[in-house]
């Protein structure tokens, strides 16, 4: 196994920001980790209540969950509003369509087994292969999204003629303290960091906003394409970066945080970043 010899390795990771850290360290690894995103839940109490109505009277019949997180707000807001047992009733009965797997997990924890799992390296692109087996025209299908409306699910979905209720339980925004991430810019354009690791679109255009706002984000985009090794976790994450205008050297072919560590050291023992 490739080792990262004490290289310096920028991590944006928040919610497992600690086990990505310990990925590092076991690989040989310095982690530089400054979390760039906030998961802050919504007001959603009413539009749960109104979600968990339409699934008991059989409006929806398919039901498209994103996240684990979305997965756990929607059951957090029904156990406070005493519903729990209604939806997970409710989920029971109709298709369950999982983008990958930390929903499927979240929903096994409540006895729940989803129909539909999408495949690696679980993309809208592969959500949508996954659903083309069913029929969408006037079929009822409620979207639960992750931090963002994704734009491109939901319209693919209408355009199939899904009846389409959306419930957005959260959602992505920066750190409270920008400090953290002011200083890794910093440190990434003098050259104080080896690699930086992405495991989220968000996290690339959180760094990038605040780049833009220290009147840096050209010399960063500059720095990261020429003197360190860039690694995203999967095609969404390097897409991302692509549009920011950053190709990223290292994308595994399993969109894991595990398999993005191990190429990226293999990347840093055979390549030498271009300068």
């Amino acid at each position: 196994m490739s080792a990262l010899q004490g290289r310096r390795i920028a991590l944006l990771e928040a919610r497992m920001h600690g086990e990505l850290a310990d990925l590092v360290r076991r690989h040989g690894g310095e982690p530089y980790s400054v979390p760039a995103v906030r998961e802050v839940p919504l007001p959603c109490a009413e539009e749960v209540s109104a979600f968990i109505d339409r699934l008991s009277n059989k409006v929806f019949q398919v039901v498209v969950f994103s996240t684990g997180v979305g997965v756990n707000g929607l059951i957090r807001e029904a156990e406070q509003l005493s519903r729990l047992d209604t939806l997970l009733t409710g989920l029971k009965d109709v298709i369950t369509v999982c983008r990958g797997p930390k929903p499927l997990a979240a929903l096994k924890r409540q006895g729940i087994t989803a129909t539909i799992q999408t495949p690696e390296p679980y993309t809208t692109t592969e959500l949508l292969a996954a659903m083309a087996v069913l029929p969408m025209a006037g079929q009822g299908v409620a979207l639960l999204h992750y931090g963002e409306r994704n734009a491109a699910l939901a319209n693919a979905l209408q355009q199939r003629g899904a009846q389409l209720h959306e419930l957005c339980l959260y959602e992505w925004l920066l750190p409270e303290d920008p400090g953290a991430l002011q200083g890794l810019v910093h440190d990434l354009i003098a050259a104080k960091v080896d690699a930086i690791a992405f495991t989220s679109q968000v996290q690339a255009r959180h760094l990038w906003q605040v780049a833009d706002r220290l009147g840096l984000a050209q010399t960063l985009t500059h720095t990261l394409n020429t003197q360190l090794a860039v690694a995203a976790v999967g095609p969404t994450c390097a897409a991302a970066l692509v549009d920011l205008g950053v190709t990223p050297h290292v994308v595994p072919a399993h969109p894991k945080m595990g398999p993005m560590i191990m190429a990226l050291a293999a990347y840093l023992n055979n390549v030498t970043p271009r300068l």
